[in-house]
C-alpha cells in the first residue's frame, strides 16, 4: 500500500521535526525498503510483489522505486480502507490463491514476518494473518477468501483498527493468524524509535530489534543526523519509546 513522494502529501505527521521535503525523501526510503524487503521474502517463499500506489498518474516513480518484478495496481479510491478492500478483491479476482497486504511506514519489518505469513496462508483451513502495530493498528493482514466484512465498519487511522478487526474475523467465524507486534513509522516518537533501531543512535534498549536492515532509511537517518540541526532535531522532541505488548494467541 503506497503512496508516491509528493512534498506536503506524505508523512506530514513528521512536520515537524522534518520539513516536508525530509518527509516525502523518507517516504522514499520506506517504499523502497519494504519492496527489497518484500523480494528478499520472495526469495524464499511464492510471493508476487504489488504495489497498490495513489495517486494516478504516478506511475513514473514507482516504476524507478521498485524492485524488478513487480506490478502495480491502479487505484479506485483514496481512503485506506477502501484502498485495503479494493486492493484484496481485486487481487483475488486476478486468481491469486491468497492475498496479503502490507502498509509502506515498517521499513525494517523483520523478513522472516513476511514468509511465515506466507507459510500460514498456505495451511489448510480459512485464516487470517494480522500483524498487530504498535499504535493500535495493524502493518500486515493477509487473507485465503476475500472477506468483506473485515474491512467494514473500522474506525481507520486510530488505535482501535486491531482491535476491531479481530471483532469482525470472530463475528464471520474466521480464525485468526497473530504474527509478533511491530511498528509504523509515522510520527516523532517511531521515527526516534527507528533511528534507536537502525540510525545513528542505536541502542540494544530498543522494543525493536534484528528486523530488516532497511539501508535506504538507514542512509537517510545518517544524512540526517550529519545534516543542519543533526539528529537532535528528532530526540529533543520526541517522547519516551513505547513497550511492545505481546499479541493475542490463535483464537
Amino acid at each position: 500500500m503506497a503512496k508516491a513522494s509528493v512534498a506536503g502529501t506524505v508523512k506530514t505527521r513528521l512536520v515537524p521535526p522534518l520539513t516536508y521535503d525530509e518527509a516525502a525523501e523518507l517516504n522514499t526510503c520506506c517504499l523502497t525498503d519494504v519492496a527489497a524487503n518484500v523480494a528478499a521474502a520472495a526469495r524464499q517463499a511464492p510471493i508476487q510483489g504489488f504495489a497498490a500506489y495513489y495517486p494516478l498518474g504516478s506511475e513514473p516513480f514507482f516504476d524507478d522505486v521498485l524492485p524488478v518484478g513487480f506490478k502495480l495496481l491502479a487505484p479506485r479510491e483514496p481512503t485506506i480502507g477502501r484502498s485495503l478492500f479494493h486492493t484484496a478483491r481485486d487481487l483475488f479476482a486476478a486468481g491469486y490463491s491468497s492475498v496479503c497486504l502490507v502498509n509502506a511506514d515498517s521499513p525494517t519489518l523483520p523478513t522472516e514476518f513476511l514468509v511465515e505469513t506466507v507459510l500460514r496462508l498456505r495451511e489448510s483451513g480459512d485464516r487470517v494473518v494480522l500483524g498487530p502495530a504498535a499504535d493500535g493498528g495493524y502493518y500486515l493482514i493477509g487473507l485465503k477468501q476475500f472477506h468483506r466484512r473485515l474491512f467494514e465498519e473500522i474506525d481507520w487511522s486510530t488505535e482501535r483498527v486491531f482491535r476491531q478487526t479481530l471483532a469482525r474475523a470472530g463475528e464471520i467465524g474466521v480464525r485468526v493468524a497473530p504474527l509478533p507486534e511491530w511498528y509504523d513509522v509515522d510520527d516523532e516518537a517511531t521515527l526516534a524509535m527507528l533511528a534507536r533501531e537502525i540510525g545513528p543512535c542505536r541502542s540494544a534498549a530498543s522494543p525493536y530489534l534484528n528486523g530488516y536492515r532497511a539501508p535506504s532509511t538507514a542512509a537517510f537517518l545518517e544524512k540526517l543526523a550529519a545534516g543542519n540541526g543533526g539528529i537532535e532535531r528528532l530526540f529533543g522532541r520526541a517522547g519516551a519509546l513505547p513497550s511492545p505488548s505481546r499479541p493475542p494467541r490463535e483464537g
